[in-house]
């Protein structure tokens, strides 16, 4: 959820920084590198906030929402929404 508030504020100033924001928080690498945390240190909290963010990830690639192009919201790596 709080991915969510950044990648809003960021649409708010505009579509570039928004789209930007939005990205960095939709890409595997920082989930990944939670859950990597949490198993190398035995640390729960990590492993499953990294755990979920990964399934949210997914689910919206399922649903079809891609990463953001800085011209618009409504278009996707993926496809336009």
């Amino acid at each position: 959820m709080v991915r969510t508030r950044f990648s809003e504020l960021g649409y708010m100033k505009n579509v570039k920084i928004g789209s930007i924001v939005y990205n960095v928080f939709h890409t595997y690498s920082i989930p990944v590198t939670l859950i990597l945390y949490g198993e190398l240190f035995h640390n729960h909290v990590f492993l499953m906030v990294g755990l979920i963010w990964t399934a949210h990830i997914g689910m919206d690639r399922m649903f079809g929402h891609g990463l953001k192009y800085p011209t618009k919201f409504q278009e996707t790596h993926l496809n336009r929404i």
